[in-house]
């Protein structure tokens, strides 16, 4: 394992690293440590992590182009991976003519995607979603399928068409992870909200049921002062097709500068671990510079001092500064990490790929 990471460190990346699901119980039985790290002085005097949790990456596992009528020819990004079935599902944001769409790629192996195209429309002139519908986030009941998606009115111009805020949850369902989807325009799960914490942003995030209530770690946004700030909230239902209501505060404060989630529970440890992207700032450029993980025992008491650094430049193999989304899938002794990239030393939106990374089983969290 050390030569492999060493090469992985000095540029040289290899495939078999990219682990297929029916050989991750064969890999490793290790797990994945913590380690003390220096923390990034961001500009903006903003918080950092003072831990590593080091991934391995495997590098770019679809890339943008190949999807059909040029859903993804501007760029693949934003991914909600799941499995059902010995099948693997990925819904990302596609880069197409029209804007910003979610799109199906499917896989049994993780590392090979056939991309099936969009599978939301935009919708109509005076709905939250007529500039972009994206961001799929899926969860299943046991009967019906739920996608909770992010809608806006608003995008920059053509051709980039990046949407812009305000970010909306919008509701969706199907009875298959492979569609079709069916808008819920009755269903307005919550919405950004003035003169809160999540004014400008109220987009969806991973779904937890406890006992007989849903939890929703959602994308919070407002301004402040010129600066957007970011931060998760929990937001509850126990009625996946009614209203949802938003707790007071948000989990971790909005100097966090955190969005979107993706959680794992280690039954080792009885700990959740929780992946989001931070957007750091460089110049004055603001950009996806990292995947953090926070880790907690109880889902709703978090400590924004409980947290590290999974991927950035330093271990990312293809992407010198700029990671963004993660999601994570549990693979036999594995945790499969999926996040997008630019590659190189952009920053941009733009021609992003989807990656892929591995952590060992079982996450053991630093000492208190």
């Amino acid at each position: 394992m050390k030569i492999l990471v060493s090469l992985i460190l000095a540029g040289y990346w290899l495939p078999a690293l990219a682990v297929p699901a029916e050989q991750s119980e064969t890999v490793s039985s290790s797990s994945s440590h913590f380690s003390a790290a220096e923390p990034i002085k961001y500009s903006d005097g903003n918080p950092a992590a003072r831990w590593r949790l080091e991934a391995l990456d495997a590098g770019p596992v679809l890339k943008h182009g190949a999807g059909p009528n040029q859903c993804d020819y501007l760029g693949a990004r934003d991914a909600w991976v799941w499995e059902k079935d010995g099948t693997y599902f990925m819904h990302y944001d596609g880069a197409g003519p029209n804007g910003w769409l979610a799109c199906l790629a499917t896989s049994d192996n993780l590392t090979n995607w056939a991309t099936r195209g969009a599978v939301l429309e935009l919708g109509q002139t005076d709905d939250d979603d007529s500039a972009s519908a994206s961001y799929g986030a899926t969860f299943f009941d046991g009967k019906t399928w739920h996608m909770f998606y992010m809608g806006t009115r608003h995008v920059s111009h053509a051709p980039n068409l990046i949407p812009v805020t305000p970010y909306m949850t919008m509701k969706a369902h199907s009875e298959s992870p492979l569609g079709p989807w069916r808008k819920q325009r009755g269903v307005s799960p919550f919405r950004c909200e003035a003169n809160t914490y999540y004014s400008d942003t109220a987009s969806p995030g991973q779904i937890i049921k406890r006992n007989k209530e849903y939890l929703m770690f959602f994308s919070a946004a407002t301004q402040r002062e010129g600066h957007l700030l970011r931060t998760l909230a929990i937001a509850r239902t126990k009625n996946l097709d009614g209203p949802w209501a938003v707790d007071p505060q948000p989990i971790v404060p909005l100097l966090e500068q955190i969005e979107n989630s993706s959680l794992y529970f280690e039954p080792a440890n009885h700990t959740w671990f929780l992946f989001s992207n931070h957007v750091g700032i460089e110049n004055g450029n603001e950009f996806t510079d990292a995947i953090w993980v926070y880790w907690a025992k109880d889902l709703n008491h978090w400590n924004p001092d409980h947290k590290a650094v999974v991927l950035d430049g330093s271990n990312c193999v293809w992407s010198a500064k700029c990671i963004g989304l993660p999601s994570v899938v549990k693979v036999g002794r594995k945790l499969a990490l999926f996040y997008d990239a630019p590659g190189d030393a952009s920053t941009s939106h733009m021609k992003r790929d989807i990656g892929l990374a591995w952590l060992d089983l079982p996450l053991l969290s630093p000492p208190e």
